[in-house]
């Protein structure tokens, strides 16, 4: 059974390890850096309004983690939770514990509005989403900076 907890700082240093390989890999667009995966660890495990993290607990292992951010979105009028980063250690995967995660944070917000990303070919991950009612949306994403 998979159990979902709260970060925190004993979780760290295996998030960080999982973060790594999860930039590294055709799953994300970007490769992050040392730096920013230790300020997003930080910000997780602190009083952080902004960014939430959840680790996934298989039998007492550490399986996964989840990143999810808080805004707004104009374009519907309500709160919107975006799922920033949402991992499996491959021994993990099609299991259930994706669609288990999107559960619990559709009983933790109720009244959200649920976005993510994802990459084209990663097309495990499109099922997963699509499987659990994520539609696709016509945007181009921008970005200026970093």
């Amino acid at each position: 059974m998979t159990e979902i907890f709260t970060m925190t700082d004993e979780h760290r240093e295996e998030v960080l390890s999982m973060m790594r390989v999860f930039y590294a890999s055709p799953a994300v667009a970007t490769n992050g850096s040392e730096e920013i995966f230790r300020a997003d660890v930080e910000a997780c495990i602190s009083e952080n309004p902004y960014l939430s993290g959840y680790v996934f607990m298989v039998s007492g292992v550490l399986a996964g983690y989840g990143m999810i951010a808080k805004s707004f979105s104009t374009e519907y009028g309500v709160p919107c939770i975006w799922i920033e980063d949402i991992y499996l250690k491959p021994e993990y995967r099609n299991l259930g514990i994706g669609s288990q995660f999107f559960s619990f944070l559709e009983e933790q917000f109720p009244d959200h509005l649920f976005r993510l990303e994802v990459e084209a070919e990663n097309a495990p991950a499109v099922h997963t989403y699509r499987k659990n009612g994520f539609t696709e949306m016509p945007y181009i994403e921008m970005k200026k900076g970093r």
